[in-house]
């Protein structure tokens, strides 16, 4: 039996070890539900756009999104291992905006991110985009600590 509360969910995917606890918990509620999956890393832009534009900026944003794909394909196999349909993507910008902005272009169900486990001051000045994103969402959000942050 499969539940029709959640159609399509999205994993939000930094690349990180840390984040492969959420990655389980969205493809184990794709199972469960009968959802398709939709799987995003988002190259942060944001992060160096004070880097003055050159041939240091072009090989940062292609490490990235080197990364990404990397990242994507991981989760990718263990979807495909599971039965899954998915479709992944590798946005620009900043995290936060552009996860709720592909959640809300694809009319997501739930949206699964990580955390990274900042805390104290960090937090504070910073933000995570695990909060950003639940904050501001119109969708559930499913935020998964990892194994480091218990």
């Amino acid at each position: 039996m499969t539940s029709e509360l959640y159609k399509k969910i999205l994993i939000a995917t930094d690349g990180s070890e840390k984040n492969r606890k959420a990655i389980s918990y969205g493809i184990e509620f794709a199972k469960l539900s009968g959802a398709e999956l939709y799987v995003v890393y988002v190259v942060d832009t944001a992060a160096f756009a004070s880097i003055p534009m050159d041939a240091g900026w072009e090989m940062m944003y292609e490490l990235l999104e080197t990364e990404g794909k990397d990242s994507l394909k991981k989760v990718e196999e263990l979807a495909s291992d599971s039965g899954l349909k998915f479709e992944s993507a590798v946005l620009e910008g900043h995290p936060s905006h552009e996860i709720l902005g592909y959640a809300n272009d694809n009319d997501i169900d739930l949206i699964v991110v990580g955390t990274l486990g900042k805390g104290g001051i960090d937090r504070f000045l910073l933000g995570s985009v695990a909060e950003k994103v639940t904050r501001n969402s119109e969708v559930p959000v499913l935020v998964v600590r990892s194994e480091k942050d218990e």
